[in-house]
């Protein structure tokens, strides 16, 4: 029986265009003016998983002192996958707990909570005072870790990991699929996230059939 839906946020109900990996955390750097050194921290630490939160620490360093509002236009309102919104009211409707297991930003991570009235959301933290940037961040998910964190939300919630369906579109989804009750590609970035998947879609319309049928 599955009983909640968790999702992946960047790439899967939100694509920013343009940005690498459709993310949340690319698209916050070329808001704020710093893309070029955001790209160059990106390159420098691309495939070296075990250094990532020194890589979210060194971005948000690059942000010290910058307001909140400078970025807000280019984040917001989120750019929705197509069909999520359909798709996540049909799941509710249906008594299914959502909500969010990301790495990326809990700015754009919380407001589509908000907005699409998921239980939770769970990304990385970057610190605002007073309208603006401190430069500093709190891991809460790594970019290796993201089963972890999908095991913390589902025992907080009183959930066999038999009982979640996880929808993803990256390579550090794959551990997550292998772990609970049904998986679901969407939109995959590599052939290895496809593959180990229960269902591949590109819309998030078919989702709420998929999850009725696994239950």
């Amino acid at each position: 029986m599955i009983r909640a839906v968790f999702f992946d946020l960047d790439g899967t109900l939100v694509r920013y265009r343009g940005a690498p990996f459709e993310s949340s955390w690319g698209a916050l750097g070329a808001a704020a003016g710093v893309g070029v050194q955001w790209d160059e921290l990106l390159a420098r630490y691309r495939g070296r998983v075990e250094e990532y939160a020194d890589w979210v620490r060194k971005n948000a360093a690059l942000l010290q002192g910058l307001p909140f509002s400078r970025v807000e236009a280019a984040l917001f309102p989120p750019p929705y996958a197509p069909g999520s919104r359909a798709a996540i009211a049909e799941l509710k409707r249906a008594g299914h707990l959502l909500g969010i297991v990301s790495s990326g930003v809990n700015i754009v991570a919380d407001r589509v909570r908000e907005e699409l009235g998921l239980a939770f959301a769970v990304a990385n933290e970057l610190q605002i005072a007073d309208g603006r940037f401190a430069g500093e961040a709190m891991v809460r998910v790594g970019l290796a870790d993201k089963r972890a964190a999908v095991e913390r939300e589902a025992r907080r919630w009183g959930l066999a990991l038999e009982e979640v369906a996880f929808v993803g579109d990256h390579l550090n989804d794959v551990p997550v699929f292998g772990a609970v009750g049904y998986a679901i590609a969407y939109a995959p970035k590599e052939p290895e996230v496809a593959a180990a998947a229960h269902a591949v879609v590109h819309h998030f319309r078919p989702i709420p059939e998929l999850v009725r049928a696994a239950s």
